[in-house]
């Protein structure tokens, strides 16, 4: 299925030559136009106000504007049986010592929870600190996961963005589902990309960024709020989510939470229509309409990428 973040769809001239039975070299030829359009695929996701996703809707429930103009929509699929890639991005600096032990164990729960061999899912497990480090690449063995889970261990400084990057990197190679989860405490201190770049590539990979932000004392004046917000900011824009866990408890539930949303995730398809505008990034919006009755569309909250880069930055 193609619809990589990078499609370009602008017209493509396309000349042949055709024979000349006469001979007639001075014989005009009038050149074939080939427009080279690619199906854009946006996976959305519909959740009720507590946070619950929403099942059975239907395809003429769903809107999809591009650059603020209408598209039709060619493919609609829910809970899509495509394969999941995921990379669980673990932040392991010096600031989440105390914690990383319990962390290690709900994402191990989360791992034994998200990857299903038969469905052909995946996993690849990052570690970053003052580097980032592929602890195992993509795998449905989970027994490898959990002795790389073993491995894991405390380091220093933070490489947040470059964790971002560097996995959004490895998932844009992958086809299906593509998504990151990263458990941080927010902060970055040693990456050598800035947060636009960490940004762009997320969403040129087409992957769907969770970040959890581990916040062991909510008001605690040492926390980094500026990187909460980037993380926050990157989870809307590529259609993910943020969850903010002070405990085990919460840990466990923001995985829940993301298993449950994969599990109930409606795939859009559309082949875009002409363009007028000249930016390298075109904006994807979502909207749900058409609801059963005593159902109010405001009780609904659609996460969708919010948009798509037309050339590749690498």
């Amino acid at each position: 299925m193609a619809g990589a973040v990078w499609c370009q769809t602008k017209p493509q001239a396309n000349s042949h030559t055709q024979a000349n039975p006469g001979g007639n070299a001075d014989q005009s030829v009038t050149p074939d136009i080939k427009i080279d359009v690619k199906l854009v695929d946006v996976f959305t996701t519909v959740t009720d106000s507590n946070g619950a996703p929403v099942a059975n809707l239907k395809q003429e429930n769903f809107q999809v504007f591009e650059d603020g103009i209408p598209q039709k929509i060619a493919i609609f699929s829910q809970e899509p049986a495509l394969p999941l890639s995921v990379v669980l991005a673990i932040d392991t600096s010096l600031s989440t010592r105390m914690d990383l032990p319990f962390e290690l164990e709900s994402a191990r729960r989360f791992v034994h929870s998200i990857v299903h061999g038969e469905r052909k899912d995946t996993l690849a497990l990052y570690c970053f600190s003052q580097d980032v480090q592929e602890m195992v690449p993509f795998t449905f063995d989970l027994q490898r996961i959990d002795r790389a889970i073993n491995h894991v261990h405390v380091g220093s400084s933070t490489s947040l963005y470059d964790a971002v990057y560097l996995g959004s990197l490895a998932l844009e190679k992958r086809q299906g589902r593509k998504v990151m989860v990263v458990i941080t405490d927010g902060g970055d201190t040693a990456s050598q990309v800035d947060y636009h770049d960490a940004l762009r590539e997320a969403q040129q990979a087409e992957a769907l960024l969770y970040s959890i932000i581990i916040v062991p004392i909510e008001a605690s004046a040492g926390r980094n709020t500026g990187g909460e917000h980037a993380l926050i900011q990157m989870s809307r824009d590529t259609g993910g989510k943020y969850y903010y866990a002070d405990s085990i408890t919460r840990l466990d539930q923001a995985f829940r939470q993301i298993s449950d949303e994969l599990r109930n995730q409606y795939l859009l398809g559309y082949y875009p229509s002409q363009r007028l505008a000249d930016s390298d990034f075109r904006t994807i919006e979502v909207r749900v309409s058409s609801l059963s009755p005593g159902t109010s569309n405001a009780q609904l909250i659609v996460r969708n990428r919010s948009g798509y880069y037309t050339s590749k930055s690498h």
